[in-house]
């Protein structure tokens, strides 16, 4: 199905903003942006925050054309896009700044494997895959609350900026706490949170 086309703003490895929509690159799944690894000689590089700015010097300000395969839960489109003809996800994976998401495509596993034996990328540190991080984050911020489900992960925040809801692709979502005895809450779906009177998070 035909989906966005036109000029491409980064949001993070593996999501963009893509003519007035989010799309989620589809078969692929990017480091969260403050994800860290452990080099061979034991430090620690920012290669979360590093993948999402290679992938900004790739494409940021680049047209788009993309093929719609599904909306997700935050009502994304999931879609593979090219960009001068050549697949964004297959592009990605090969250079070592994003892994193959198996769980819903075989279609890059080829290329991941050929970035991790070069060695390339996120291949030259140890890293936590981001679905392990995502869930590790997720059992962590939900220490003293209680989500009405596991797959209500969007959480409604109370600021000064006011009443906000983060999607776990914004930037801010890792940092986010939530705190029931304030108000604060977890929503099962964006059209839920507007309805409750938060408004989205900006990045």
């Amino acid at each position: 199905m035909a989906g966005p086309d036109g000029v491409l703003r980064v949001i993070d490895g593996d999501t963009y903003e893509i003519a007035g929509e989010t799309v989620r690159l589809y078969g692929i799944d990017a480091l969260e942006t403050a994800q860290t690894c452990t080099t061979d000689q034991g430090g620690i590089w920012e290669c979360g925050a590093w993948t999402t700015l290679q992938v900004r010097m790739l494409y940021q300000g680049r047209r788009a054309q993309c093929d719609t395969v599904d909306i997700d839960r935050y009502g994304r489109s999931v879609a593979t896009c090219t960009v001068d003809g050549v697949d964004m996800g297959r592009a990605i994976v090969r250079a070592g700044l994003a892994t193959a998401y198996r769980r819903y495509s075989m279609a890059y596993d080829l290329d991941e494997k050929a970035a991790a034996v070069a060695g390339i990328g996120i291949w030259s540190a140890q890293f936590e895959t981001p679905a392990t991080h995502r869930e590790t984050q997720r059992a962590d911020n939900l220490q003293g609350a209680t989500p009405v489900d596991v797959n209500c992960v969007i959480k409604g925040n109370i600021s000064r900026s006011g009443w906000i809801y983060h999607m776990p692709h914004n930037r801010d979502y890792d940092r986010t706490g939530i705190n029931p005895a304030n108000g604060e809450r977890w929503f099962c779906t964006a059209a839920e949170a507007r309805a409750a009177g938060w408004r989205a998070a900006r990045n």
